[in-house]
């Protein structure tokens, strides 16, 4: 399916904030392949802990106006709304193909070792549906193959959707480097939150992004990695991008940017109330 106004979006709802992220220096962290849900522990809240892990955040407060009857309550209505919200190539741009495997299997979900090595597991009770797709812009003169991803993440609550969101700045400084598979691995990362209504970020309740160094066996390395990531009540989108020599990381900047818009934009489209 085409992507119709992503660029609209950008301008009109602040996602260029996304971009000024990458300036904000804080906590390192990092991902695993697709940049997946970051899923830590891989738990939701207990009843004793606060609906505002992060501090600042405001539970009150959002930017989505879900109608409640359109929100997602079983697996099979989370899976059909991820079906519908999910970057496809032309989110990110021109010349981005699909990657082989191109989703991601059913129920898995990606948890960060204390050794700081990503490993997949099932998925907490409280996250209804995720799914990972996998893209590339391929090689060309004289530049390696950009790899890139998107991740949809449905939870039950949107207090769900926060934690996931507070532990990834968790993992962030619980591992300055992490090995994303046996022939990946990032590091020198740095990250950067903003909540709603900071730095003009008017399109998600919270937005992180994470930039660093990505090295892998078959493309050598140092090049650019980044990862961002913004959260609308209990959904989380997120999208990846690995460099190879000759890609830059403002290259990769604006494909991602480009894939978060498109998503928002769909994910408005699905479920807010309508007039």
């Amino acid at each position: 399916m085409k992507d119709h106004g992503g660029s609209d979006f950008l301008r009109g709802r602040g996602i260029p904030a996304l971009v000024s992220l990458l300036l904000l220096t804080g906590c390192s962290g990092g991902t695993d392949e697709g940049s997946g849900p970051r899923g830590g522990a891989g738990r939701e809240p207990g009843p004793s802990e606060t609906a505002s892990p992060v501090p600042g955040a405001d539970p009150s407060r959002g930017v989505l106006d879900a109608d409640p009857a359109r929100l997602p309550r079983d697996r099979a209505a989370a899976r059909a709304l991820i079906g519908r919200v999910a970057a496809g190539p032309d989110s990110f741009g021109p010349g981005v193909v699909r990657r082989t495997p191109y989703e991601s299997a059913p129920d898995t979900w990606p948890v960060l070792g204390a050794d700081c090595v990503w490993r997949l597991a099932e998925p907490p009770d409280g996250v209804l549906a995720t799914l990972t797709r996998s893209f590339e812009v391929p090689a060309e003169g004289g530049k390696g193959p950009l790899r890139l991803s998107a991740v949809v993440t449905v939870h039950r609550t949107a207090d769900g959707a926060r934690w996931e969101m507070a532990r990834s700045l968790e993992e962030s400084m619980r591992c300055p480097a992490q090995r994303l598979r046996r022939d990946e691995r990032v590091d020198s990362l740095v990250s950067g939150v903003l909540f709603s209504g900071e730095g003009a970020q008017h399109t998600s309740d919270d937005s992180l992004t994470e930039s660093g160094s990505y090295h892998a066996t078959a493309l050598g390395g140092p090049h650019p990695y980044l990862w961002q990531q913004a959260q609308s009540g209990p959904f989380t989108l997120a999208a990846t991008g690995k460099g190879a020599a000759g890609r830059t990381e403002p290259e990769i900047s604006e494909l991602l940017v480009h894939a978060i818009a498109a998503m928002l934009v769909r994910l408005e489209a699905d479920v807010e109330k309508q007039d």
